[in-house]
């Protein structure tokens, strides 16, 4: 039994070692075939490297080849344009030199001529001693002719030509002033068409109006309130009257301040859209209002002073700006109207080689006055000119701002620019509506209240009315009694007429004499 255990044991033994042995040769032909492989790549590694430095190193020898046939064909292209200038210096050397020759020959022929020149001095002033003896045997003949002296000659000489000088001086004056006038007269013709080509914008008239529309019959009443406390409130927080009249649905707002009246109608409308009318909802209202126009009129100064790039500009001035945006004149917004005038003088300006931009701001500005008028007494021109100097504005633009409508003295070219753009402005199609009928009415109401005073000659009324001129027989009326007339006729038209602003009257007295050279 032991020795079959034995032999069983000896046999697993000798299988277990075959197996092994089976194992070990199984592990060792792969590690020689791993061997192998691992050889074959170093192999193929070295020769791939090998390729890519050979390819390298043709590559690299391509582009040194391509550089150096670049650098070879630059050189050539450097070498042809030092060949080329230095033929160009050469052509120039070449000139300079025959330039030298040519100033050679030149200045020998003008050494010949100075000694020509020289030998004809000397002739000239052998020639002026013998005509000086002449000159003086012949003056001394005509003493001895004219019973004269040579001082008492020239005295009488000068007389004559003086009074000669002076006829014709005075005739050549006459013709240069009128070619001066005729000059001026199309130069200023050219000047102002081209400024009125030039500035072609469209006129939009805005209407501004005091009614207020209302939803029903009803809201009249609710408006009232009992005993008229709510349309008091409203008037006493406004300053405006509120005008109930017998047109249906609707409230006219009366007043002379365009700003308040602005307040009043954008308030009553508020209240009425609300619905809750009361003292004291009127009152909020009618300050919340307040607050938003005094925005709105911020807004609009400063962007009128954006618009053209203005630059400082006094706040004062640009909220003044902003008020002429509420203020028309004859249906036309007076904002509108003051950035024509500014753009119409500026081109005016220019045109005559002025300061265009002195120009523009004084045109801007010419009419802030009005925005004022409706608190400040006194015509809006000088109004304006006092608030321009007040807040820093130049001597040129405040002089323009207050002679615009004449009622000052010019003191620079710049006013009477400002004049006559604010009348292109005002008198430009479109620009300001006033019936055919009213504005004859106007200007003859004028010229009769001036005729029908005695000593009158002629009445004219112009610039739309704001000035009427009255000529005077000079030989029935005096200084003293012109003055009186002026004063006469003006506390008239305030009486009979209704007018914005201010009307200029101006009477005239002068006597002339006048003859005719046939």
């Amino acid at each position: 039994m032991i020795a079959i255990i034995l032999v069983a044991a000896g046999i697993a033994a000798i299988l277990a070692g075959m197996v092994l042995f089976y194992f070990a040769q199984k592990k060792m032909a792969e590690a020689q075939n791993l061997l192998e492989q691992s050889a074959e790549k170093w192999k193929n590694a070295k020769r791939n490297i090998e390729n890519e430095r050979r390819e390298a190193y043709l590559k690299i020898k391509d582009e040194l080849y391509a550089k150096r046939k670049e650098f070879d064909f630059e050189l050539k292209q450097e070498k042809a344009e030092q060949d080329r200038l230095r033929d160009k210096l050469n052509v120039k050397y070449e000139a300079l030199a025959k330039k030298e020759l040519r100033l050679d020959d030149i200045r020998l022929e003008l050494q010949q001529k100075e000694r020509e020149v020289l030998k004809m001095n000397d002739l000239v002033r052998l020639n002026e001693s013998k005509l000086k003896v002449l000159y003086d045997d012949l003056i001394l003949k005509l003493e001895q002719l004219s019973n004269m002296t040579r001082d008492d000659a020239k005295r009488a000489l000068i007389a004559t030509l003086e009074d000669e000088v002076k006829h014709v001086s005075e005739k050549w004056i006459q013709k240069v002033e009128q070619e001066a006038r005729d000059t001026a007269k199309k130069r200023a013709a050219d000047i102002t068409v081209t400024a009125m080509q030039r500035y072609v914008a469209d006129q939009v008239t805005e209407i501004t109006s005091g009614v207020v529309h209302l939803p029903n019959e009803e809201m009249k009443g609710r408006i009232i309130g009992k005993e008229g406390r709510n349309i008091k409130a409203l008037e006493m927080a406004t300053g405006m009257e509120f005008v109930i009249g017998d047109t249906p649905e609707t409230i006219t707002i009366s007043g002379f301040n365009p700003i308040r009246r602005e307040i009043a109608k954008r308030s009553l409308e508020r209240l009425v859209n609300d619905g809750r009318i009361n003292p004291t909802r009127i009152e909020e209202t009618v300050a919340k209002c307040e607050e938003e126009l005094d925005e709105l009129i911020q807004e609009y100064g400063k962007n009128a002073i954006l618009e053209f790039n203005l630059q400082g500009v006094h706040p004062e001035i640009v909220t003044l700006l902003g008020k002429l945006h509420f203020r028309t004149s004859f249906t036309q917004n007076v904002l509108q109207h003051v950035k024509e005038v500014a753009i119409f003088s500026r081109m005016i300006a220019e045109e005559l080689g002025l300061d265009g931009n002195i120009a523009f701001r004084a045109g801007l500005l010419h009419d802030i006055g009005k925005a004022v008028s409706a608190d400040i007494e006194g015509p809006h021109a000088l109004v304006g000119a006092d608030i321009a100097k007040r807040c820093g504005e130049s001597d040129d633009i405040v002089n323009a701002i207050a002679a615009h409508h004449e009622e000052v003295p010019y003191k620079s070219i710049y006013a009477p620019i400002v004049v006559i753009a604010d009348t292109i402005s005002a008198s430009r199609p479109g620009a300001r509506r006033e019936t055919f009928s009213a504005y004859i009415k106007k200007l003859e109401k004028l010229e009769e209240i001036a005729n029908s005073y005695d000593g009158v000659k002629k009445a004219y009324a112009l610039q739309a009315g704001r000035e009427i001129r009255i000529i005077i027989e000079e030989d029935i009326m005096d200084d003293d009694k012109t003055a009186i007339l002026a004063r006469d006729v003006a506390k008239r038209i305030e009486e009979e007429m209704n007018f914005p602003g201010q009307i200029k009257v101006s009477v005239i007295r002068e006597k002339r004499a006048v003859e005719y050279a046939r």
